[in-house]
């Protein structure tokens, strides 16, 4: 039986500057979209209505932005919350290009602190910058969070 130690990383894990490319990518599905957008209960046309969408400035349906970032924040589970506390804060969002159905997401996340917790000395907290790139190598997506980790190793009183 796999170990859950594979999943994830400890605080200790992380260094400020380190880039993680994650991989694999997600191909974004006409499927995809719709089933997102019913299920969230956004009946905006320009996710639905093909017609509409060609008079708009993007000339076809785009994908939801809150699944766009569903996935890419999925990629990064792996890595960077496989063994969270807790996910403590997302800010900087930041919708930078349109997605389309078939388009490729991947991500890249860079390290931007790691810290000991101020009150409680077996965790701490990382924040990081994650970027949601197209096929084309285009950043269409970025945000930052922070997530409490545990440390791999408890204090010594």
């Amino acid at each position: 039986m796999p170990t859950k130690e594979l999943f994830g990383r400890y605080l200790e894990d992380f260094r400020v500057g380190e880039v993680i490319d994650h991989w694999p990518g997600r191909t974004i599905t006409e499927a995809d979209d719709v089933m997102f957008c019913m299920l969230t209960m956004n009946h905006h046309p320009l996710h639905s209505d093909a017609k509409y969408a060609e008079d708009t400035q993007f000339g076809q349906r785009i994908v939801a932005g809150p699944l766009v970032y569903s996935l890419v924040f999925g990629m990064t589970v792996p890595v960077v919350s496989g063994k969270a506390i807790a996910n403590l804060a997302t800010s900087e969002m930041r919708h930078s290009a349109p997605v389309f159905h078939g388009d490729t997401l991947y991500a890249r996340t860079e390290v931007l602190s790691v810290r000991d917790s101020k009150s409680q000395p077996d965790r701490g907290i990382v924040t990081v910058k994650t970027e949601g790139i197209n096929q084309k190598d285009e950043v269409v997506l970025e945000f930052q969070r922070a997530v409490m980790l545990p440390k791999r190793t408890p204090p010594v009183d």
